[in-house]
């Protein structure tokens, strides 16, 4: 549900503060056409915000600062402040500080989607060096969404334009990634992916394509037997529901080839594996999307920059197409939700709006 009837509310994370995260939020809704899209709202304190809006003085950013969400400045960016006492930023350094305050944001903004109060939310990069705290138990955003909207299991999507990659592991080892790999977990969330780009990317028949975890897919068990005992048998499942479901492809040949431009989504099996072509080939613009969610959360697909945090000299490009992105994730599920209503309930609806206007 849409909490602000003219526009999206569209909440911002800080990510971590001595990253580029609010550098790239200062310098995308500098623009003021984006106000004419959505409400962003940034979770930090405006101290914090001051001493970036000081960094990227070449953009003019004016804010309106709020601690009550029913009290939004429509035509401006609005800074909930999460925070008043004095943080010590430190642009370019891992430390403490800045991860406590990064998963301070992130709480509280997550709390006031739960709590309806925002319509989606873009969180900017943490870093896993210091976000490890006892309330935070977590490797990333994705296990973190997991558990506070209670989804048995989500699936991390990067996509730019046509081009979309899906996860079976996400931040893991490469040593344990094998043992992860089984027929439930392939099971689950290549069906969660399917379901995702039916509703979320308006795709009525997705075709996925599914790489192999060994080099050269196995090679006919040569180099590993997963595929022939796992992935395939997965697929061929699938297959048999009415699902557009192919491979296991070899990973290199697969990319190399061009061959993802025949497919709505690709499904890796590790993140490296999926995320060096994707990177490749999005050259900077991509999205990550969490799939499986109640609720719409994408992000940038760069992480924090430290090597050049506060320089001035971060794109703002990624985070602008995430908050796009958002914009056209809570669209797709609209219609989605309007062509799968009921018919006779939509139609009775109809009828009752129609006894109202005579």
């Amino acid at each position: 549900m849409q909490v602000n009837n003219e526009k999206p509310v569209i909440g911002i994370t800080t990510g971590d503060l001595n990253g580029i995260g609010l550098e790239v939020a200062i310098k995308t809704f500098s623009d003021n056409r984006m106000l004419e899209l959505c409400t962003p709202v940034i979770f930090a304190s405006n101290k914090v915000i001051n001493y970036y809006r000081r960094i990227v003085a070449d953009h003019v950013f004016n804010f309106a600062s709020t601690k009550d969400l029913t009290k939004l400045n429509l035509k401006q960016v609005n800074i909930f402040n999460c925070w008043e006492e004095e943080v010590p930023i430190q642009p370019g350094v891992l430390s403490e500080v800045a991860g406590k305050y990064a998963v301070r944001s992130l709480m509280v903004a997550a709390q006031c989607l739960k709590d309806g109060q925002l319509d989606a939310i873009v969180t900017a990069p943490i870093h896993k060096g210091n976000t490890n705290l006892p309330d935070f138990p977590y490797t990333g955003h994705t296990p973190f969404f997991k558990e506070k909207f209670g989804a048995k299991e989500v699936v991390m999507i990067l996509f730019h334009d046509r081009l979309r990659v899906a996860l079976a592991t996400e931040h893991v080892p490469i040593s344990k990634v094998a043992g992860l790999i089984t027929k439930e977990l392939l099971l689950s969330k290549i069906t969660i992916l399917r379901d995702s780009l039916i509703r979320d990317f308006g795709l009525e028949r997705p075709r996925i394509a599914v790489l192999g975890l060994n080099p050269h897919s196995g090679d006919d068990g040569q180099i590993g037997t997963e595929e022939q005992t796992v992935i395939k048998p997965v697929i061929d499942q699938m297959k048999q529901s009415g699902s557009l479901i192919f491979g296991p492809y070899s990973a290199d040949a697969f990319f190399a080839r061009g061959s993802y431009t025949e497919f709505d989504a690709v499904f890796a099996m590790y993140h490296d594996q999926g995320l060096a072509p994707f990177k490749t080939l999005a050259q900077g613009e991509g999205v990550n999307f969490t799939a499986g969610l109640s609720i719409v959360r994408t992000s940038p697909d760069h992480g924090t920059a430290f090597d050049i945090a506060g320089k001035n000299i971060a794109d703002p490009n990624s985070l602008r197409e995430a908050v796009f992105q958002a914009l056209d994730l809570l669209k797709n599920r609209a219609n989605y939700a309007a062509n799968t209503a009921n018919p006779l309930r939509r139609g009775r609806q109809e009828k009752e709006g129609d006894d109202d206007k005579s």
